[in-house]
């Protein structure tokens, strides 16, 4: 839970985008095409960058990737422990310090150093 709450506050996804997957599936795609992504980001994603914060979410259970009839498909949604992790925070997401986002890269990108 705590690696999970750390990694929401250091990426760079706002309160309301974590409303959007609650509700409704989306995918990297859908999200870097939409009008209104400052509202669902910090800053400007490409598709591929997307995709990969949405992994590394996906790793963490804060994120599920959404099924249909023919399997797992490339939108996600909000996982029981993603809302859990999202309690303390109903309408903003505080921005990580710098140890905090230190330690979240490190784990994120070295995660057995």
């Amino acid at each position: 839970m705590r690696r999970a709450r750390q990694a929401v506050r250091c990426l760079p996804f706002q309160r309301s985008f974590y409303r959007n997957v609650e509700q409704s599936a989306l995918s990297s795609s859908e999200l870097v095409a939409r009008s209104d992504w400052s509202a669902q980001t910090r800053r400007r994603l490409n598709a591929s960058e997307t995709e990969d914060l949405l992994i590394w979410l996906i790793q963490l259970g804060v994120l599920r990737r959404e099924v249909d009839g023919q399997g797992l498909t490339e939108r996600v949604r909000l996982t029981p422990l993603g809302r859990e992790v999202l309690i303390p925070w109903p309408e903003t997401i505080p921005a990580a310090g710098l140890g905090s986002r230190l330690v979240h890269w490190c784990r994120r990108k070295r995660p057995r150093w």
